[in-house]
């Protein structure tokens, strides 16, 4: 039930904050008084117009704000229950890191949808090196500068990676584990294969299994980075500080017998983000390749 509570609180206040129709002066007082209005049956906010465009201008506050707290929270319910040991709750960087990636990888995965929506939560600082306007890296044309602007989320995605390996390895419950699976990874725009996701659902069942997996779609990203692309010495550098911590800590495909929705949750998303770095950079090159 406090978990319960606790995610309806945090949705109505994401629900207002995220409402750029509402005016900073009506806004913030709602923000600072809500816990108030949650005994007053009858409170109602009717006035909002959602339907107007929506700019994301403070990437990294915002990730913090809309899932990095919701990891701390939940990180300190769970210690608080001692259903995880008191680290859980008490290393608030690795749980602020944990939902600061999950969150990433859904805004990454999400561009079309949220286009189409009319929210914009890809940061300005990184797609206005790209283009004039955000709608505008959906244009076939602008292909190559929408590719290189993807790269470089996915790659300020994967500095996180190491982070959620290691809060992965520290929660034993398998409620815990049960509780933080995400079935709605593969509802967007970008999936893997059904193939693919069974495989996972076979092998991601322990710590170490995840860190081989985990290993194998880092290296596929590794192997296909464009050397043209602005991000790429970056990316390489995250991806052999994340393939050296899976080598290092990582045992054989085994053990089926623990089955850990979080751990699976987490692949699939980077699975996710592999298969639309890999399929985009091989759109980039063929629309290129075409036009000569």
């Amino acid at each position: 039930h406090a978990v319960c509570i606790f995610y309806l609180v945090l949705r109505a206040l994401d629900t207002v904050e995220d409402d750029m129709t509402i005016a900073l002066e009506t806004k913030i007082p709602m923000l600072h008084d809500f816990h108030t209005y949650l005994y007053q049956e009858d409170w109602r906010y009717m006035h909002s117009k959602e339907k107007d465009k929506q700019v994301l201008e403070d990437f990294p506050t915002y990730c913090h704000y809309v899932a990095g707290l919701v990891g701390i929270g939940l990180s300190r319910l769970f210690s608080a229950s001692e259903l995880e040991d008191p680290i859980v709750g008490l290393d608030t960087k690795l749980s602020n890191s944990m939902g600061l990636f999950l969150q990433k990888t859904n805004i990454i995965r999400d561009y079309l949808e949220d286009q189409m929506e009319g929210r914009e939560f890809w940061p300005k600082e990184v797609w206005g090196k790209y283009g004039k306007k955000l709608s505008d890296l959906a244009n076939p044309e602008r292909i190559v500068p929408a590719v290189h602007c993807m790269n470089e989320l996915i790659t300020n995605a994967l500095h996180h990676v190491p982070d959620v390996l290691t809060y992965l390895s520290r929660l034993k419950n398998q409620s815990v584990f049960n509780f933080c699976a995400i079935p709605q990874v593969f509802k967007g725009v970008v999936k893997i294969r059904k193939g693919q996701a069974v495989t996972m659902m076979m092998d991601a069942t322990n710590i170490e299994a995840v860190r081989a997996i985990m290993y194998q779609y880092v290296e596929e990203i590794y192997q296909k980075i464009p050397l043209t692309d602005p991000s790429s010495g970056r990316t390489q550098h995250i991806i052999v500080s994340i393939r050296n911590l899976s080598l290092s800590n990582s045992g054989s495909l085994a053990s089926r017998n623990h089955f850990s929705p979080i751990y699976l949750s987490c692949v699939m998303l980077l699975a996710a983000i592999s298969w639309q770095y890999l399929s985009t950079v091989s759109q980039g090159s063929e629309e290129v390749h075409s036009r000569q």
